[in-house]
């Protein structure tokens, strides 16, 4: 690729795909926080017209009080076959009660609601535990079995700010930052 409009476009594809295919390289992301703390996460939406990543969330994590109404996030996506990187920075916030995070519960399946119904992230066990009830291990719940959980769902969005788009190759990598708001982008080496 030699212009930033065509690295823009596939920035756009590549965060599309990875929302909605889940054998996508680009499915899951590696998400930083200010507290320097990493986790994998999944991506579940990208919003091409906000430029904003969606991902599933506890609301009693840790993350959720560090992000809090906004806080810098950084998104890391690696695409191996492609031999495309995207260091993804922007602004993150956690949302429970807005429509957005409705309509993530609703398009949710039941079997990933019930990750919700557990502790919480970090309760200590005596032994190896999922964190979810005895009674629901291994089953999918009903909609009425799930519907306590939803207190504890949140989304994290991300709104993006810059990529930072490389390309791996023999003949030389490749590298451009991109601002999201306006398609302008640099080179910049390697």
């Amino acid at each position: 690729m030699t212009s930033f409009s065509d690295i823009a476009a596939d920035i756009t594809s590549r965060l599309s795909d990875g929302a909605s295919n889940r054998r996508s390289a680009m499915h899951t992301a590696v998400v930083a926080t200010t507290d320097a703390e990493l986790r994998v996460m999944v991506l579940r939406g990208y919003d091409a017209a906000t430029m904003t990543l969606r991902f599933h969330t506890d609301a009693r994590s840790p993350k959720c009080a560090v992000v809090g109404d906004g806080s810098p996030v950084g998104v890391l996506f690696y695409d191996k076959q492609a031999k495309i990187q995207l260091r993804c920075k922007g602004t993150g916030r956690i949302e429970r009660d807005t429509p957005a995070a409705g309509a993530a519960w609703d398009e949710s399946t039941n079997f990933a609601k019930r990750c919700y119904l557990g502790e919480g992230p970090g309760a200590l066990t005596f032994e190896p535990s999922s964190g979810l009830p005895e009674w629901i291990e291994g089953k999918e719940p009903t909609a009425q079995q799930v519907a306590p959980a939803r207190v504890n769902f949140a989304v994290l969005l991300v709104e993006l700010a810059q990529v930072d788009w490389f390309y791996l190759s023999n003949d030389g990598h490749r590298r451009a930052i991109i601002d999201m708001a306006s398609g302008e982008g640099q080179w910049i080496s390697p």
